[in-house]
């Protein structure tokens, strides 16, 4: 099964953590990421969210604001796509990745089809 693995960085966290140290562990993790072999890859990193824009539309208003929309602890810094046998696998990549520590994982499965909203969020 194909997941993203979103990466969420508290960035006072991840900038007070010995670089040295996070850099040697990312090796390590992107190594056994590779040896593990099927689909799974290297991730990307993302510029630090001062760097985003965001941009958000509601009926004919458009805002454009410099950073990311939610004003939160963590923030979006990168992301890891796994093709593994099931969701108790891509936790244990999860864990295994250095930047849990640094704040959060999000898993998430891929969509093979193009999905139906969630009929439970609708307000009719």
């Amino acid at each position: 099964m194909r997941y993203m693995m979103l990466i969420h960085h508290d960035e006072v966290a991840l900038a007070n953590a010995p670089q040295k140290e996070l850099w040697t562990d990312y090796a390590a993790f992107n190594e056994a990421l590779a040896k593990a072999g099927g689909q799974s890859s290297a991730g990307e990193r993302l510029q630090p969210a001062s760097a985003a824009t965001t941009v958000r539309t509601a009926g004919s208003k458009t805002d454009v604001l410099d950073g990311p929309y939610a004003d939160t602890k963590e923030q979006l810094a990168g992301y890891f796509m796994l093709d593994v046998a099931d969701l108790d696998e891509a936790i244990a990549w999860a864990k295994r990745c250095p930047s849990s520590r640094y704040g959060s994982i999000e898993i998430r499965p891929l969509a093979d089809t193009y999905p139906r909203p969630d009929k439970s969020l609708r307000r009719d």
